[in-house]
């Protein structure tokens, strides 16, 4: 078959045009929505775990996507992105743009190695100890007043009923309740003055700290027994990353001439 020249040149036309609509997933009063712009929208919904990708889902998002242009659009022919307020909101988006895209840059070129992650691990490990204690405290404002609950104590007051007068308002109507939990997840001094008590045992003198003073009990103790390796793996290395992020940061602000 043999095309005319008019005919030819609507072919092509019509070749090039449908090659155009499939790059963009729709054209709004003559603007263009990349298809990129959809996939990539489809894939965060993916990555955020709000769904599957499929045909209903592009559907939303193509709608919500044109419904976005349209108000885009309006709000342009009215001069809002013409606004102060706007152009700063703008600016400080794109900065928030780049500034993560640089996060990401350096944390995939210094990855934390499975070395890295295994010393973190031993030395939370050995920070931890081999022993949690299920403690209670009654956190009181002064010396003498711990003084005086611990006297009351020793006369056989129960701790759950002087632990209402307890300045530690979340643990106060619970006896004074601070759960399983090892040493190090307490500040060093409030730990030092429960560590080597035995099972029921109070403190003799109560234990300062910057909250207050507080009278502690043992309820009890146990082995201690922490995740394996393998299970807090990816909180680790997340931590590590987040660390390394930090360092990086500091160092930057620390080299920048700031006046």
């Amino acid at each position: 078959m043999t095309f005319k020249p008019a005919r030819l040149l609507l072919a092509l036309i019509a070749v090039v045009s449908a090659s155009a609509f499939a790059q963009n997933a729709a054209v709004v009063n003559g603007k263009a929505i990349p298809s990129s712009r959809l996939d990539e929208a489809v894939k965060q919904v993916v990555a955020q775990g709000q769904g599957q990708d499929s045909p209903q889902l592009r559907a939303a998002i193509k709608e919500e996507l044109i419904t976005r242009e349209v108000l885009m659009q309006e709000a342009v022919k009215q001069g809002f992105d013409k606004k102060p307020e706007v152009k700063q909101a703008l600016d400080n988006a794109r900065q928030t743009i780049v500034v993560n895209q640089l996060a990401r840059d350096y944390i995939t070129k210094n990855p934390v190695s499975d070395a890295e992650i295994k010393a973190e691990y031993d030395k939370a490990k050995a920070a931890n100890g081999d022993k949690e204690y299920h403690v209670r405290h009654i956190l009181l404002g002064t010396e003498d007043e711990a003084k005086a609950v611990i006297a009351k104590l020793k006369g056989g007051a129960k701790f759950e009923e002087l632990a209402k007068q307890s300045k530690d308002t979340g643990t106060a109507n619970n006896g004074g309740d601070l759960d399983w939990a090892p040493p190090s997840q307490f500040p060093p001094e409030f730990a030092a003055g429960f560590s080597k008590l035995q099972k029921g045992a109070i403190t003799d003198v109560p234990v300062k700290t910057q909250a207050g003073f507080h009278v502690i009990k043992v309820d009890d103790t146990r082995p201690l027994t922490l995740p394996a390796l393998d299970q807090v793996k990816p909180q680790i290395a997340e931590a590590l990353s987040q660390r390394k992020l930090q360092e990086y940061q500091e160092q930057m602000v620390k080299k920048a001439k700031v006046q």
